[in-house]
């Protein structure tokens, strides 16, 4: 199993969410985030943005299914511009259900 985060553009996720839904991905923790990247934050006029609002997608994915859900996210994400978003991956070693106790997805 692995854990896919992705930062994303605030105005791409309704699109991101409705393509992942059609792909089959409907398990998933949404967060408004803030942060930068390489380019620093952005200048607009003489006012600097040292952090700029993104959100974070976040799923537990078979490493099967990794990824096709890699590749639905930058298919609908991809702008071309600067702040398109990243994506990590990380493994999980276990998943637990709260209410049941039950290990697994």
């Amino acid at each position: 199993m692995e854990m896919v985060r992705a930062i994303l553009r605030p105005n791409s996720i309704d699109k991101v969410v409705c393509a992942l839904e059609e792909a089959g991905f409907f398990s998933m923790t949404k967060m408004n985030v803030f942060g930068r990247g390489k380019q620093k934050g952005i200048r607009i006029g003489e006012v600097q943005y040292d952090e700029l609002p993104k959100t974070m997608l976040m799923f537990v994915v078979n490493g099967r299914d990794t990824q096709r859900l890699i590749n639905t996210i930058t298919k609908v994400a991809n702008t071309g511009n600067f702040g398109d978003g990243k994506i990590f991956i990380s493994p999980v070693d276990a998943v637990y259900t709260i209410r049941t106790g039950e290990s697994g997805l």
